[in-house]
């Protein structure tokens, strides 16, 4: 792996984490921001979008003009005398499961929020809205392996305790995407709405992908940030790797050229394999808000869906 795979300025290494009265301060913040957005309208977006398993019977009503033939109850009409159809309501037995990146490049961020801290904000505003609509949320911490596992639960305190372990889980090893997720899925037993969070600087993503594709409703959500991309055109500049600790004299136009091609090819197989497998892909990006993205993802799928 090339010693400048993932970066971030030597002064601009990551923080030590939160604790103690700092920590729950940072979680109790995230509670209140995005309980206040579910409750301006992301809960309708999300019930909208993700239903439930399927339909459950209801009750049967006399037919009317325009209504579909498709749904006639023909033993009741038959024992009635006249056209009855049945009613359905959704089943809304759902289970959400959210695969957080807690990697070492995660702790970074050259705008006002680490990458760590938006995956912490959207993931308890998914987590949020799901237990707004009575589904269940679980959850796993990843690296280059299975850091946490929390089973689904329909509990305040499960989204609570997953904002938490985002923000203070110590990074342990590099990224490995492949990894991580193999073990995750090996632990999911029940078919889920799953949210991959990460900045997906590890792009190998082959095998266990599809594998969560085949059971799974996944969509990916990118945590950007500009400067993983793009380093300085002039120099020389110290970097220092995110995740190993080792540092690198990077100088000249050629060299931040060479790095942005070497990301945008990586990035461009992600892609790739996001559309072969006709997986959801959501880009969300530290220098700008993220509510509006969201939304505007939610409306898409629903229309897409709909057809």
């Amino acid at each position: 792996m090339p010693l400048l795979k993932r970066r971030s300025r030597e002064n601009q290494a990551p923080p030590p984490p939160v604790v103690g009265k700092e920590l729950m301060r940072k979680v109790r913040r995230i509670e209140i921001t995005t309980r206040r957005l579910v409750e301006q309208g992301v809960a309708g977006e999300y019930h909208s979008v993700f239903k439930g398993r399927g339909m459950e019977f209801a009750e049967v009503r006399p037919y009317q003009p325009g209504d579909d033939v498709r749904s006639i109850d023909w033993n009741v009409t038959a024992r009635m005398g006249q056209p009855y159809l049945k009613q359905y309501v959704e089943e809304r037995d759902l289970t959400v499961f959210l695969v957080v990146d807690v990697s070492g490049s995660l702790h970074f961020g050259s705008r006002a929020i680490l990458k760590r801290d938006l995956a912490a904000e959207v993931s308890a505003l998914l987590a949020f809205a799901a237990l707004r609509n009575q589904d269940r949320v679980g959850a796993a911490l990843i690296s280059d392996g299975l850091e946490l596992m929390l089973t689904p639960q329909r509990r305040r305190n499960q989204v609570l305790r997953l904002v938490r372990e985002i923000l203070h889980h110590p990074a342990r090893g590099g990224t490995d995407l492949e990894s991580g997720l193999r073990s995750a899925l090996a632990m999911l037993k029940q078919r889920s709405v799953l949210f991959i969070v990460s900045d997906f600087l590890d792009a190998r993503l082959g095998r266990s992908l599809r594998a969560a594709a085949a059971r799974h409703d996944v969509i990916l959500l990118e945590i950007r940030d500009r400067n993983d991309t793009h380093l300085p055109r002039s120099g020389p500049v110290v970097l220092r790797d995110a995740e190993s600790g080792r540092l690198a004299l990077v100088s000249g136009k050629a060299a931040a050229e060479r790095h942005r091609a070497e990301r945008d090819a990586e990035r461009a197989e992600l892609l790739a394999t996001v559309k072969k497998l006709g997986i959801d892909h959501l880009e969300l990006d530290t220098r700008r808000p993220y509510l509006s993205t969201l939304v505007q993802f939610f409306e898409r799928r629903r229309r897409r869906r709909a057809r």
